[in-house]
């Protein structure tokens, strides 16, 4: 009974089968990851006995928009498919009637009816669609419990302190690479793989992940109330921070993060501001400025002091040698020259443009022309009589034309020193001896 069991139920199972199969995703929620696809069956259809997890050749695959579709036969990826569109698997181990000759059909049918009675009459074979939400997952929040580190930095006032930060606000991200995903989280789902499972994996790495990417920010010299507005950076930044964790291993990618505040503790903001303050007084004009108003509020203040005016004047003067004797004066000038130094830097360091030269000729009529004519008479430009004339009109002074290559036609040939490089002004007759360096003219000196 076992055997005529196992033989019915490979054969009918082979036979349901047959029928191809149409696969599609509804419209995914955007908690929902990853789903399987389902078969599409109604009322009027005849395919409602064959396998869930069977795939016939020649079945059809719909992939919609934000989609990226995967195949996945005995565990492992046979087919990939993120084109929105219609997807036809014809390369399916399942044999179907209604693909290819008939005649190969049913061979391959019986074959896998043999196949199928080995194993009791059941499948041995496992084949999935899997489809994979590729659109932005977006309002995931995040906040820092702890302080993180900032770096703040200011190269032109030579600020250079650590302080402690807190930031809220929401990011996004999407999954990059399918194959990634699948193989390294959520593998074989029954159903839906969705955000629930991973958010709060992902919320302790992008948290952990803000200190090196605000050390990034720290290089740029952003404040701490500027990070808001560098959005891109940050984003840039995190990305790089958790490419190991993220793109690497597991295929996501942040796309954008809004952040909504990015606070101080009083303290740090106080030392920042100090700090700032101190620094522009490196400018004598500043400092000169701040001491001409602090002269003027001492001086009010001393003419309302209680022990009289004399007496607040009195203390003010010793304040004043107290401190070395420096004066708003003083500090002015060292201003004015400041400035005028920085001014004169840049005219002292100008590069000096080397003078152009101009290829001059001199005409019959006597005038200086760089053109190919003269601008008194008209006259072209005469051509040098040193050299030979082509076939193609260039006049060349070596053994081929430099226009189209033609070898130098035979004739008398032509001279030029060897030790200076003086030429004769009738080169195929030169002098007995170089009237330069008095080297005499041989088979050496032909060029």
């Amino acid at each position: 009974m076992g055997l005529i069991k196992a033989g019915m139920g490979a054969a009918g199972g082979t036979l349901a089968d047959q029928w191809k199969e149409f696969f599609y995703c509804e419209a995914m929620d955007k908690d929902v990851m990853v789903t399987k696809g389902r078969k599409r069956t109604s009322s009027r259809s005849s395919n409602t006995k064959g396998n869930d997890n069977i795939i016939s050749n020649g079945s059809v695959i719909a992939v919609a928009d934000g989609q990226c579709m995967i195949i996945v036969e005995q565990g492992k990826i046979v087919e990939v498919c993120a084109e929105p569109g219609e997807f036809k698997y014809d390369t399916s181990t399942e044999p179907s009637i209604f693909t290819g000759s008939l005649g190969n059909g049913i061979k391959e049918t019986f074959k896998t009816i043999g196949k199928r009675f080995t194993f009791g009459g059941d499948t041995g074979k496992d084949q999935r669609v899997y489809y994979f939400n590729t659109k932005e997952l977006i309002d995931n929040k995040f906040g820092t419990p702890n302080p993180i580190p900032f770096r703040v930095v200011d190269s032109k006032i030579g600020l250079d302190v650590d302080v402690s930060v807190r930031c809220s606000g929401v990011y996004s991200y999407k999954i990059a690479d399918p194959l990634l995903f699948y193989t390294n989280v959520c593998g074989n789902v029954e159903q839906d793989y969705r955000r629930s499972e991973l958010d709060s994996q992902l919320k302790t790495e992008f948290i952990s992940a803000l200190q090196p990417a605000f050390g990034k920010l720290s290089d740029l010299e952003l404040r701490p109330n500027q990070i808001v507005s560098h959005n891109t950076d940050l984003e840039e930044a995190m990305n790089t921070a958790l490419s190991a964790k993220w793109s690497e291993l597991r295929g996501l990618k942040v796309v954008s993060i809004a952040l909504g505040s990015v606070t101080l503790p009083p303290e740090d903001a106080e030392m920042i501001k100090q700090l700032q303050r101190t620094a522009v007084l490196q400018n004598p004009n500043m400092a000169g400025a701040t001491l001409v108003g602090a002269q003027a509020d001492a001086m009010k203040a001393a003419a309302s002091n209680s022990a009289g005016a004399m007496q607040g004047f009195m203390g003010m003067g010793m304040a004043m040698n107290a401190g070395g004797g420096m004066n708003a004066q003083s500090l002015f000038a060292m201003g004015q020259q400041q400035q005028a130094a920085q001014q004169q830097m840049p005219q002292q360091q100008a590069p000096q443009q080397p003078p152009v030269q101009k290829n001059t000729w001199k005409c019959a009529c006597g005038a200086e022309a760089t053109g190919k004519f003269c601008p008194e008479c008209g006259s072209p430009k005469p051509v040098e009589s040193n050299g030979w004339v082509c076939s193609c009109g260039a006049v060349n002074k070596g053994k081929f034309c430099s226009e189209c290559g033609a070898k130098k036609p035979q004739g008398a040939p032509l001279y030029r020193c060897d030790k200076c490089g003086w030429e004769p002004e009738d080169p195929a007759h030169p002098p007995k001896f170089c009237p330069e360096c008095g080297d005499p003219f041989d088979e050496n000196d032909i060029r």
